[in-house]
């Protein structure tokens, strides 16, 4: 069951530096959130800072050193275990007086937990011998937030010596990640996105901090980033045969999220809710015999009780409603809390310039995009100055960026050692073979804009933490990047943080003018044009396997059209004329999906 202390919900890594310090930012306050651990670099540079900030020594942990990337992500999470530490100890010292953060933390709770309900009465009561007993248990009920990391699982490029002698695959950028998490002092979680990574599941069950101990406890847990309940079982299993227990599942709307999107195959966030829910004791019971049986063989302690198994989703939720229908409806464990927190200069670095352009932003700036050097599609902001950057470069006859940190090199197509298709080297090799090919105009057009698209995410994600902070950013390369989700068009403004968690919660009301559907609603709606643009790149040519998948999408989609109309009766949090609409607007969907021709493959003759 949640901890009733705790909060309700989570803000969920954004980008590589938009979270990299949030934890100093909310943890006091019992608000979990996660820090993307792929940029050692930026990590170094904020060690520094936030040392400086502690008045704690800072020692640098230079390149030329043995394991520096590990060493510098351990060095850095130890600061935050200790800045945190330190600021819950100051928290629980203030006077019960308004303005204070210990007032702050108990008015930020959820008005149902019982820390909030002691809290309300005690304020209420006279000075005297009982109110002063409540404050004494409330001071023992603080708690900060957890300090999560995250790592992508495709982000594990193999490193190399100078002399170009690839490093053992420890020194991967993952593996290193991962390592310099597990020899942290955090207690705490990993978060593993984009896919599984076998080599990097097999280097998790080296470490023993994810084992449990004699009393069944894990130090650090693993949580997996899923977006349907095939690869979340798939996942489980292959850690649960090395011992590795998947203390949370993170369901994420596959396209109503920020950063990159993972479409599924059609399935929707509802209809795989409703499996997860209706699955979650078989899937416990499964894992844990498996687990245990592998923990036995190899001779280590198992679990004598069955382990937490927690459900969190995220990915558009915009609410009071919609967040309680999916912690009351789904019965999941915790919601997060994205895109919106890019307006609350109290949680994220956001600097100040693009923060003014998301507050005053229109919903045609949200757009998913051709921009990820990966070549998955990629949430993106038209307004940034990276966008303007690259365009500009472009308009210069110089296309693509300097690649100086190569976290997304991974093409080899023109190298031995991959490069980046974001790239200038690898733009101006991949235009130049392109113009050998003599390609009508409108191919030719069509194929260089597919290259051009690409944009540099390892500078870009992370310049706005530094020029937030006041720091110059690296290589001197200031333009920002930015990967909100399209539920951001619904909030306009900047909001402190209380005013956030007070919307989350159903205090006040922070949605903007534009109308808005229901989360699934809009969910179901980007899938539509999803599999709109999908068929479109067919017409002419298409295989047997590109029609199967785009048919069984369109299945997919059938089906949970026919769930959400049945679903409308349950969401008792909402107006019966909002329902109404719910369903008209499902009807209207039902139509444009069927009318989506989907390309028949050519007969061979």
């Amino acid at each position: 069951m949640r901890n009733a202390l705790l909060h309700k919900f989570h803000i969920p890594v954004m980008g590589i530096g938009f979270t990299i310090d949030t934890p100093i930012k909310v943890a006091r306050f019992g608000i979990s959130s996660v820090i993307s651990i792929v940029e050692d670099e930026l990590i170094e540079r904020m060690r520094k800072f936030h040392s400086q900030q502690a008045d704690i020594e800072y020692v640098p942990i230079k390149t030329g050193e043995e394991d520096y990337r590990a060493k510098r992500i351990t060095a850095y999470l130890n600061l935050i275990h200790d800045v945190v530490q330190r600021q819950t100890e100051q928290l629980r010292r203030f006077p019960f007086e308004q303005g204070t953060e210990i007032v702050k933390y108990f008015e930020l709770l959820p008005d149902d937990s019982p820390a909030k309900k002691i809290f309300t009465a005690m304020i209420e009561l006279e000075d005297g011998r009982a109110k002063v007993l409540l404050q004494k248990q409330l001071r023992t009920m603080i708690a900060a937030g957890s300090i999560d990391v995250n790592i992508m699982s495709k982000l594990d490029k193999v490193n190399y010596e100078k002399n170009g002698e690839p490093l053992p695959t420890e020194y991967s950028d993952g593996h290193a990640a991962l390592r310099g998490f597990a020899m942290s002092k955090l207690n705490a979680s990993v978060i593993f996105s984009a896919g599984f990574n076998p080599r990097l599941y097999a280097y998790i069950e080296t470490f023993s901090d994810f084992l449990p101990d004699i009393n069944g406890k894990i130090k650090k847990k693993i949580i997996l980033k899923v977006s349907d309940y095939r690869s979340a079982i798939t996942q489980g299993k292959l850690l649960a045969k090395k011992g590795l227990w998947v203390s949370e599942y993170r369901i994420e709307s596959g396209l109503n999220c920020g950063g990159h999107a993972f479409a599924t195959d059609g399935l929707l966030l509802g209809p795989i809710l409703e499996e997860f829910k209706n699955n979650r004791p078989s899937l416990l019971s499964e894992l844990l015999t498996i687990c245990n049986n592998a923990l036995a063989a190899k001779g280590l302690e198992t679990f004598t009780a069955p382990p937490e198994i927690r459900v969190s989703v995220q990915g558009g939720i915009g609410t009071a409603n919609e967040n309680s229908f999916l912690l009351e409806h789904y019965q999941t464990d915790s919601t997060g809390w994205g895109s919106p927190f890019l307006l609350v200069p109290e949680a994220t670095e956001v600097d100040e310039k693009t923060l003014q352009q998301l507050a005053t932003a229109k919903k045609e700036d949200y757009y998913l995009s051709n921009a990820s050097p990966l070549g998955i599609p990629f949430n993106n902001f038209k307004k940034s100055t990276s966008e303007e950057q690259r365009k500009a470069r472009i308009a210069k006859g110089r296309p693509g960026s300097p690649c100086y940190k190569k976290f997304l090199s991974s093409n080899t197509e023109f190298t031995e050692i991959p490069i980046c298709t974001a790239s200038r080297q690898y733009q101006e090799l991949k235009i130049k073979q392109l113009e050998g090919k003599n390609l009508p105009t409108d191919l030719y057009e069509k194929e260089y804009n597919n290259i051009i698209d690409k944009d540099c995410l390892c500078e870009g994600l992370g310049a706005s933490a530094l020029l937030k902070e006041g720091l110059e950013p690296s290589h001197k390369l200031t333009a920002v990047a930015i990967c909100p989700g399209p539920n951001l068009a619904y909030f306009s403004g900047i909001f402190s943080l209380k005013q956030m968690v007070d919307h989350i919660y159903g205090r006040i009301n922070l949605l903007n003018s534009v109308p808005r559907s229901n989360m699934f609603v809009n969910e179901l709606n980007l899938y539509l044009e999803y599999l709109k643009n999908e068929s479109g790149k067919y017409m002419d040519n298409i295989t047997t396997q590109q029609s199967r998948y785009l048919r069984t999408f369109q299945t997919n989609l059938m089906a949970g059209i026919e769930y959400y109309r049945k679903l409308a009766t349950d969401i008792k949090q909402e107006t019966s004329a909002f329902l109404k609409g719910m369903t008209e607007e499902l009807k209207v969907m039902e139509g444009v999906l069927l009318n989506i021709t989907i390309p028949l493959v050519a007969e061979v003759k």
